[in-house]
């Protein structure tokens, strides 16, 4: 039997945040576990909280205070923090006599069951972490854009070589996160105990174009990596070709050093 939540109440808000690269789970303490996969514990008088170790945490019904008190807690468990953490912020109502779906800025249940629950953070969760994502790859295509301009100019440096890199490098750990870590297309475990949940993780996976929004963000990411690759390519074959002109130019005098000695001091 499922358990419930909120039973004197047939709305409250939910907020999701990344805070940061990760969360150490394994040294949190001091809080009542009310489930886990993922994990969610009791948080406050009246709220709860869902934690993911990729950085992100949902928090059901939580008063302000119980908010900052939380999060200045959890801050010492968080990794590579981020200064100004994503957010996303929604009503959860108890529409019994409704079908359980996102509906004009709210999400309807037909209970507050901790499954649903965890089904409705693993959704948000997954919303925050792209939407952080999908602000950093705009700030990427707009550096990236002037290295593809370069390609038309001979005055690539150095200094673009190393940026090159770093952009590369900076889509190859975006790449890392949402697909080996956050796992965005993926149904979560809860869905092999409680199948029946999983007409409401697809509603919900619909309704935030989670799908539609990650395979975005991998074509961006594909482009920024192929825009990258071609630069440091074109700048790769330009610095091989100076130093081969360096070599012709060195064999030249060479030979007409030693075309002087033979015609002059012989």
């Amino acid at each position: 039997m499922q358990k419930l939540l909120f039973n004197d109440r047939d709305n409250f808000r939910v907020q999701a945040l990344f805070l940061g690269e990760d969360i150490n789970l394994q040294t949190l303490k001091n809080y009542v576990c009310l489930a886990t996969m993922p994990l969610m514990v009791s948080v406050g008088k009246h709220g709860c909280a869902v934690l993911l170790n990729y950085g992100a945490v949902v928090l059901f019904n939580l008063e302000p205070v119980e908010k900052v008190a939380f999060l200045t807690k959890l801050s010492s468990q968080v990794s590579g923090t981020f200064a100004d953490p994503e957010t996303e912020e929604v009503e959860v109502h108890l529409k019994v006599a409704e079908s359980e779906r996102a509906k004009e800025g709210k999400i309807l249940l037909h209970e507050f069951s901790i499954e649903r629950l965890q089904i409705v953070a693993d959704i948000l969760a997954k919303s925050v972490v792209l939407s952080h994502y999908e602000t950093s790859l705009a700030t990427v295509f707009d550096q990236i854009e002037p290295f593809a301009a370069s390609l038309q100019r001979e005055n690539r440096g150095r200094r673009q070589s190393r940026e090159l890199v770093r952009q590369l490098g900076t889509t190859l750990l975006v790449q890392h996160k949402i697909v080996g870590r956050v796992e965005i297309i993926d149904k979560p475990e809860l869905l092999w105990e409680s199948p029946q949940l999983e007409n409401l993780y697809l509603r919900l996976e619909d309704e935030y174009e989670i799908r539609e929004r990650h395979y975005a963000l991998e074509r961006k990411l594909e482009l920024i990596t192929q825009t990258a690759q071609t630069v440091l390519e074109f700048m790769q074959h330009s610095s091989s070709q100076r130093v081969e002109w360096y070599v012709v130019i060195l064999i030249v005098v060479e030979i007409l050093l030693s075309l002087y000695d033979i015609i002059f001091k012989s």
